[in-house]
């Protein structure tokens, strides 16, 4: 082959390796960002709470007190697995202060990789504090109330009338807060799928996410699967304990 030849030739490898380059910068590459116990958590909280929602609008009363147990015992284990999880299962991974929120809306507005974040972003955060909380306190006060007719939650012979009472009030009013924050966690979820052409879904489902063409990091640490399945069942026996207590 000639001089030039192999001139030409070297520099159209240099060129596909170019765009090679390009390519991966503009598209990036993936992170497994959430593990399997995370995902599995949030698809079964996802059916529990559906289960609940249709269950109550049924009067399917047995079946509405199952699933608010079930609810329960998730809302625990999760709030057990944000302590000792995975990396961005943690709560001191991704729930920040007030600076650091107005710091991620001035990034947003600059949109594009000044805006990425692996886990939750900080408003993500706000929704999944408040989710935990409000289906936590859902979830408890379910099993104190009673409709006075025929229904009792499996506590209530365990608490006065005033309480039964209180307790009974805070959960036919948290229903409709919880319609309110999945409301407004599916118009979210939406609007970074088609606005910000963010999929917040795919890794949920998948486990892995795409990261944007610059940006670096490793993958996040992961806790053993084993742990998650011991705080599921501390989770599940604390909650067995407390109703069989109650008789």
């Amino acid at each position: 082959m000639t001089s030039a030849g192999n001139t030409a030739e070297h520099c159209e490898d240099r060129a596909m390796a170019s765009g090679h380059t390009a390519t991966r910068e503009k598209h990036g590459r993936e992170v497994r960002v959430w593990d399997l116990p995370t995902r599995l958590f949030h698809w079964g909280l996802v059916a529990a709470v559906a289960v609940a929602i249709l269950s109550a609008e049924l009067g399917m009363l047995s079946i509405h007190m199952l699933a608010g147990e079930t609810v329960l015992i998730l809302v625990l284990f999760r709030l057990g697995w944000g302590v000792v999880g995975s990396q961005t299962a943690r709560f001191a991974d991704f729930v920040k202060g007030p600076g650091a929120i107005l710091d991620y809306l001035k990034r947003s507005r600059a949109g594009g990789e000044a805006a990425f974040t692996l886990g939750h972003n900080p408003l993500g955060a706000l929704m999944v504090v408040a989710l935990l909380l409000i289906l936590l306190v859902q979830a408890t006060s379910g099993l104190f109330t009673s409709d006075d007719i025929l229904v009792d939650g499996p506590l209530v012979p365990m608490a006065s009338g005033a309480t039964v009472a209180a307790l009974s009030s805070v959960h036919r009013l948290l229903a409709n807060g919880i319609f309110v924050l999945i409301g407004l966690h599916v118009v979210a979820v939406f609007f970074y799928l088609l606005v910000k052409k963010d999929n917040l879904i795919r890794p949920m489902v998948t486990g892995r996410k795409s990261l944007p063409g610059r940006v670096a990091t490793s993958e996040p640490r992961r806790a053993p699967a084993a742990l998650a399945l011991a705080i599921l069942a501390a989770s599940a026996g604390l909650v067995f304990l407390v109703l069989r207590a109650a008789g």
